[in-house]
């Protein structure tokens, strides 16, 4: 684990470090919560109103994990060197600007053209709020407890970003039911709006004394680590971006609720299963989650109703929920307090790239061989993670030794 936070708040006590977490993670769950109302409306706009492809469907997905992915690094550095609660305030702000766009896409709807640039414009600005309120959050979060809660907070974290997507998918729904998909942008400036008003009530926590180190050093220190990430991170890019056109394509209904059964899942495995980290260690935990999502996604491509749907999507949720804090706690323990938010960024940077890949990606894959078949190529991506992360473990294994 990474050492303890020096000029940051001191570690509290057990049962109040909980509360202290939540008060700040509660701004990832706004932040996610905006991406998850467009989540499950956006291609069927893209494809179905708009009259574009089904590869653009999937890049107006992915230009929010690409704008993610660009600003990860200034979000880490802007964490560790200007402080946590700026980074959440200007993530915030970024989300509330997108649903402005999302506004004026809908009210372009009738110039697809000039409706889908504003679309994907917005897109943009919540990828670059999704990185800097999340990252800002975690290192918020940290300072409040300290360094030896680091896996509880990216736990909560967790909890806190897919129980959001698990409730934005079928509330965005209903919005676009009764008011269309301008409501769409309505709620998320609205959210966006509340979260800047609410971190304002916050007190900040001090700036952590410290070398820090160039991106690239810490990006490197994570490489393998956030590889391993990517791969199984590809298993919810599809789901995000081609459930509600793979249940479309078969006639059936309910896409929403496959990615609400994909959240509620994660959530659940995130808040049941937490500690497994700290007992079996990150690698371990890893290999087991990729197990369960690998079956998880072959059961969605095998699926022939939507129950069995469901399922696949449950049991991919369930793999993928200790992913992110496994790893991440073998990745920060590579650098120093005063890197910790950098570290961070670095290693997030692999989910945005393969959450960004994944849509055009499976694009193609879906064009060519249809939309079940994204389900077996996210299958194999964690398949891949599987061996990546046991040779990892491996070598740390042959390194203690040493």
């Amino acid at each position: 684990m990474s050492q303890p936070l020096s000029g940051a708040a001191s570690p509290v006590r057990a049962k109040n470090h909980g509360l202290r977490i939540a008060g700040v993670v509660c701004f990832t769950f706004i932040a996610y919560l905006t991406i998850g109302i467009p989540l499950a409306v956006l291609p069927a706009y893209v494809h179905l109103t708009l009259g574009f492809s089904s590869v653009w469907a999937g890049l107006a997905i992915s230009m929010q994990y690409l704008a993610t992915f660009a600003t990860r690094p200034y979000a880490g550095r802007l964490a560790d060197t200007v402080g946590s609660k700026q980074a959440v305030l200007a993530g915030l702000a970024a989300c509330a600007a997108s649903g402005l766009l999302l506004l004026l896409s809908a009210a372009l709807e009738h110039q697809p053209v000039l409706s889908l640039a504003a679309l994907m414009l917005g897109r943009l600005a919540l990828g670059a709020g999704e990185s800097l309120a999340a990252t800002g959050a975690t290192t918020w979060a940290i300072g409040r407890v300290g360094g030896a809660y680091t896996t509880q907070v990216v736990s909560m974290n967790g909890v806190a970003s897919y129980g959001a997507l698990a409730v934005g998918a079928p509330l965005g729904v209903v919005l676009s039911t009764h008011g269309g998909f301008a409501a769409i942008g309505a709620a998320v400036l609205a959210l966006g709006l509340f979260g800047i008003a609410l971190a304002f009530t916050k007190s900040p926590v001090a700036l952590i004394a410290g070398e820090p180190l160039a991106f690239r050093e810490v990006f490197v220190r994570v490489l393998p680590h956030g590889l391993c990430q990517a791969l199984g991170a590809i298993g919810f890019g599809v789901i995000s971006a081609f459930i509600t056109l793979f249940y479309a394509g078969r006639q059936w209904s309910g896409a929403a609720l496959a990615l609400t059964a994909f959240g509620t899942a994660f959530v659940l495995v995130r808040l049941v299963f937490s500690h497994a980290i700290a007992r079996f260690g990150g690698f371990r935990v890893a290999i087991a989650s990729f197990c369960i999502e690998c079956a998880g996604l072959l059961l969605l491509w095998r699926a022939g109703d939507p129950h069995a749907a469901l399922v696949g999507a449950a049991l991919a949720g369930s793999g993928f929920a200790l992913v992110y804090p496994a790893l991440a706690s073998e990745a920060v323990s590579r650098v120093a307090a005063a890197n910790r938010g950098a570290a961070l960024g670095a290693y997030s940077v692999f989910l945005d790239l393969a959450l960004w890949a994944s849509g055009p990606l499976a694009g193609i894959v879906a064009a060519h061989y249809g939309y079940a078949a994204v389900y077996l190529f996210a299958a194999l991506s964690a398949a891949a993670a599987i061996g990546l992360s046991g040779f990892l473990y491996l070598k740390q294994r042959r390194l203690r030794r040493a």
